[in-house]
């Protein structure tokens, strides 16, 4: 038997082997017997060094072409296994379009974020604007500008992180108002401030090192405790019920002069005691109170011209009251189960 009738019988064979040949796995071994280091063709390309130059050349031609027609049957077969697994999956992975769809686990908003937008929503609907400013401050900012000189003794309880000499982290949002104070070049101003701020506080059920604030200033001409009292009940009213009452009481902050300690109706025994309230029918929410002259002239403003109050409140204060909250490191553990307790609060 020739060379070349060897290899058409070769090709013929495998050929015939391929029709039975289910699975990717035996034809990749067919492949290799045929096609490999120790099959028919490996074995007549090695027989050829013994064959002349023309011999070789007509042989080494008719060897390619059968390797060729072979290589060109098995890829076909591999195409059909391919098809034939693939239209097998798509029978057994068949949905049914019109089962129910899996039900997604759906987060919510953050209690703290909630009262922040819950705010900004009632101060915007007033006219006021929304400022913000950095975190890291320096101290003129902080503290020089809103009438607390270095060595004031107001200044330990607001004992903050310092950086540097110079940078720290703020301890109050009040440097946004000093901040658009300077911007606004002794124009009118309404704006609100939230914003996280920081204390070396020691962390327990009612005091965090870091937590939230919510502060407001207005400047404007004929401005009067008045209008500081109108912007207080509205607070009151929009976070714990329209029937909430405020209380004013004199109090000292080195930026505001005079001063007031802002208490509300209690919302759990409506004024009459109860355990939350201690029994007096009140809870001190916030402070406030009109801006210091000083604070004016340090940032451009005439005090005879333009006058304004400020106000500042925890935001964890007012959440914790508002949803019942009895520790505020709730806020800040990041417990799935406490976030979920406010998916129906509203």
């Amino acid at each position: 038997m020739t060379i070349k009738e060897q290899l058409e019988q070769i090709v013929s064979d495998v050929k015939e082997r391929l029709i039975s040949i289910k699975s990717k796995v035996d034809l990749m071994n067919e492949k290799a017997n045929v096609l490999g280091k120790k099959g028919p063709f490996a074995q007549i390309m090695a027989n050829m060094r013994n064959l002349s130059i023309e011999e070789k050349k007509e042989i080494g031609q008719i060897t390619n072409v059968a390797k060729q027609e072979l290589e060109t049957a098995i890829q076909d077969k591999l195409n059909e296994l391919n098809e034939e697994e693939i239209n097998k999956r798509l029978l057994e992975e068949t949905v049914d379009v019109t089962m129910p769809g899996m039900k997604l686990s759906l987060g919510t908003i953050h209690p703290l974020n909630q009262t922040i937008m819950d705010l900004e929503d009632l101060f915007i609907s007033m006219g006021y604007e929304v400022a913000d400013g950095p975190e890291i401050e320096t101290d003129e900012y902080c503290f020089e500008k809103l009438n607390l000189p270095k060595g004031h003794p107001a200044r330990d309880m607001q004992d903050t992180f310092y950086i540097d000499t110079v940078r720290l982290l703020r301890s109050q949002t009040s440097p946004v108002q000093a901040r658009t104070m300077e911007l606004k070049n002794g124009q009118p101003i309404k704006i609100v401030c939230p914003g996280k701020v920081y204390r070396r506080d020691q962390d327990d059920a009612t005091h965090s090192h870091q937590f939230m604030q919510f502060e407001g200033l207005v400047l404007g001409h004929n401005i009067s405790m008045a209008d500081l009292k109108g912007a207080l009940s509205e607070i009151a009213k929009k976070m714990f019920g329209q029937d909430r009452k405020i209380r004013l009481r004199p109090s000292f902050f080195p930026f505001t002069e005079p001063s007031v300690e802002v208490d509300v109706s209690c919302m759990r025994c409506n004024n009459q005691g109860c355990p939350t309230c201690k029994g007096t029918g009140w809870i001190e929410v916030l402070g406030a109170g009109m801006v210091n002259n000083n604070v004016l002239r340090m940032s451009g403003y005439d005090p005879d011209k333009i006058q304004g109050f400020a106000f500042g409140v925890g935001v964890e204060r007012v959440a914790m009251l508002k949803y019942g909250i009895d520790d505020i490191r709730n806020f800040y553990t990041n417990d799935i189960r406490f976030i979920r307790k406010f998916k129906e609060v509203k």
